[in-house]
Order: C-alpha cells, then structure tokens, then sequence
C-alpha cells in the first residue's frame, strides 16, 4: 500500500499539496452549484425553462471571469488572482443568501460564475509552474481526486441542507472559500513572476492556435454533456417525483466511485494514445447521459451514473495533459483561461437549452445530449493524431519567457 500511495502522490512539491487543499476545500463547501436549479424551481418558483435562464446567467459570467483570470495570471502572478477571486467569491456567496428578488438573484448568479471561475486559471498554472513535468499526469489525477472527494462531500450534505435551508447553503459555502483563502494567504507563495517587459502575441496567439482551438471545441462539447447533472438532471428528477436528498444521492455515487478509482486510472491508461483514451471517455458519457431518456425511478439514475462517472475518470487525466502541452510557459495563465471557457459556456448552454428541450421534448432531451456525445467522441479519434504532431513539433522549437496582451 506505501508503494502504491507513494507512486501516485509521493514526491510532489509542497506547494501543491497546499493547493490542492485550498481546491478540496472549496469543493467540499461548493453547495450552491449543486443545487441552484432546485434553489429557483423549490424556493423561489421558477419555472424550469426561466430557472435554465437565470442559471445561464452563471456561464456567462464565468466565460466573463475566465478570460480576466488568464490575464491576471499572467500579469498579476497566481497567488493575486486567487486571494481577490477568493475574495469576491465570500461576499458573492454572503450576498446570494439573503436576497430574494428573482431580477437581483440573476444578476447575483452571474457575478458568482464570473468570480467563481477565476480560481481555476490561476490553480492549475501554478500547478504546472511547481511540477515537473514527469510528475504532471499523477498531478493531474489527484487534482481530479480532490475535486470529486470534495464534491462526495458537498453532496452529501448539501441534499441534507437544501431540505433545512436553502440559505444555509450559500453561508456555508462562503465559509468554506474563506478557509481556502486563508490558507493560500499563510502557505502559498507567487510561483511566477511575469517579465517586465513583454512580447509574442497574449490572447492573439492562444486564439490563432487552431489546434488548441480544436481541442477547447471537443472539451466545450463534453462538458455541455456532463453539465446536465448540475443543470437539468435536478429538476428531471423532481419531475419524477424524486427530492434533493435523491439527487445528492445520484452525485454523491459519482464522487465515491471516482474517490475509490481515480487514482488506479494512471496505470490503467498508461502508453495509450490519448485522443483514443478521450473518444472511449467520451461515449462511455454519452452514453450514460442519453440513458436517462428511460429513467424514473433512483435505481435508474444510480445505474446510469455508473457509465458516465467511468468516461470522467477517463477524461480528467489526458485533458489537463493536453492542455499542459499545448500552452507555452509564458502564456499559461491565457491558455488556462481559455481552456476553462468551456465550463462557463457549458454552464450557459446546458441549462439554457436544456431547459428547453426539457420542457418542450420531455425525454427526447437526453437523447440529444447523448448524441452530441458520441460526435464529440468520433471527432476524438480524427482529431488526435494531428495533434500529436503539431505538439513533436513545438517541443523542437525553443520558446521566450515574455509575452504581452
């Protein structure tokens, strides 16, 4: 058991345990995500295709947030843009938890996905600033481990404080977020300190990389699938006459069987092509999530989220190393950013047209989402083999240390 645990977490650098931490922390205290589509429908009386609306407004400040974390990253350094995105995040969150206008309560959410998506830029680069690049893929998977550990956590207890106090969720959730800035205030340090001077292209490049482009089109695809779950399976649930505690039940599953697997899936996709490891990921999704088109009963949805918990365990470990390898040191941060666009927009489009869809097609919805899965998957395969020779060829060119917006 030593030698396992030691391959997969033994030699990393301190500094990414305590990011790490800071990540699981705020994960485990993510209540409000989880449950904002149940909060509008159960506690203020939204219809579900006005509640997919006042989500979206969630994505589209978080496509908002991402780009402006990627520069802060770069120019500013990560540990800046994390304390103010921490920051923000605590009086968002307070804020959220006692207004009750449904107009002031959209607005409110919007500015939530933009702070709360300027975490995820300034964590994963400094990530990469701190570890070898050896040591990346077992860095990743624990990232993933954290993120779903806490997430087990989360749901958990929000479905039990969702059915106390919905504005229990939000208090929390800040309190949560101010732990994790604490903790980046007292251990973590600036791991990049930008050039004074700058050159070679800022977001002009990332945006002229159509290979990056590519890869960021298949994520956006992907996470529209697996953002059913925050977005549309809740209210599809209830529709079914299943209540919170039933659907924090239903991601609960996911987390546990991620917590119990994730760190096994190094071994298990080791020396095979990624872009083939991404296609299998990304239909086993599918494929879950197109299921729930016969769902209607908890068995159901426990079973259906056993097949597209597999495909995310999958995904997480060669997506986070093909962004790596895609982004030049100096403009990290900006790829980062662009790269987490995809959640934000997923955020906006799943609930936006899935409520929808939902209302209007009934079962047909995941039909659809399961579709786009399996074209994202077939892209998979074409896409790939291109990409690994674009990147054999960047890595034979050397690369300057500056850039500029």
């Amino acid at each position: 058991m030593r030698r396992w645990l030691a391959s997969n977490a033994g030699g990393l650098p301190g500094t990414f345990w305590y990011l790490w931490t800071g990540m699981l922390i705020t994960r485990a205290g993510g209540f409000v995500v989880l449950f904002l589509s149940l909060y509008l429908t159960a506690d203020r009386g939204a219809p579900p295709s006005l509640a997919g609306l006042l989500i979206g407004a969630y994505g589209v400040g978080g496509m908002a947030g991402s780009l402006v974390s990627g520069v802060l990253t770069d120019r500013w350094g990560r540990r800046r843009t994390l304390i103010t995105a921490y920051l923000a995040m605590v009086a968002t969150l307070l804020a959220l938890a006692f207004t009750t206008a449904l107009p002031a309560i959209g607005a409110l959410i919007g500015v939530l996905g933009l702070v709360q998506s300027m975490p995820g830029p300034a964590l994963i680069a400094a990530m990469v600033d701190v570890v070898p690049e050896a040591d990346r893929p077992r860095a990743f998977n624990l990232e993933y481990w954290a993120l779903n550990l806490g997430t087990a956590i989360a749901s958990f207890l929000a479905g039990q404080l969702a059915e106390a106090s919905y504005t229990a969720l939000f208090v929390v959730d800040a309190a949560a977020t101010a732990v994790a800035l604490a903790l980046v205030l007292w251990k973590v340090p600036e791991t990049f300190r930008p050039a004074p001077r700058s050159a070679h292209g800022g977001l002009r490049r990332v945006l002229a990389d159509r290979h990056f482009l590519a890869f960021t089109g298949l994520t956006l695809l992907f996470a529209v699938v697996v953002t059913q779950a925050p977005t549309i399976m809740p209210i599809a649930m209830a529709q079914d006459g299943l209540g919170p505690s039933a659907y924090g039940r239903v991601m609960a599953l996911g987390a546990l069987l991620i917590i119990a697997g994730q760190l096994f899936v190094p071994a298990l996709i080791a020396g095979r092509p990624k872009h083939r490891v991404l296609a299998l990921a990304t239909a086993l999704t599918a494929l879950g999530y197109g299921a729930l088109a016969f769902a209607g009963h908890l068995w159901f949805y426990l079973l259906a989220a056993i097949g597209w918990t597999a495909g995310q365990m999958l995904a997480a470990p060669p997506n986070a190393q093909i962004n790596a390898e895609l982004a030049p040191p100096a403009l990290r941060g900006r790829y980062q950013s662009v790269f987490y666009l995809t959640f934000p927009a997923a955020a906006f489009l799943a609930p936006a047209a899935g409520g929808f869809t939902l209302e209007h097609l009934g079962d047909a919805h995941w039909l659809i989402a399961g579709a786009l899965g399996l074209a994202a998957a077939g892209l998979h395969l074409l896409a790939g083999p291109r990409r690994e020779r674009y990147l054999s060829a960047m890595r034979a060119r050397p690369e300057p240390d500056t850039v500029r917006l």
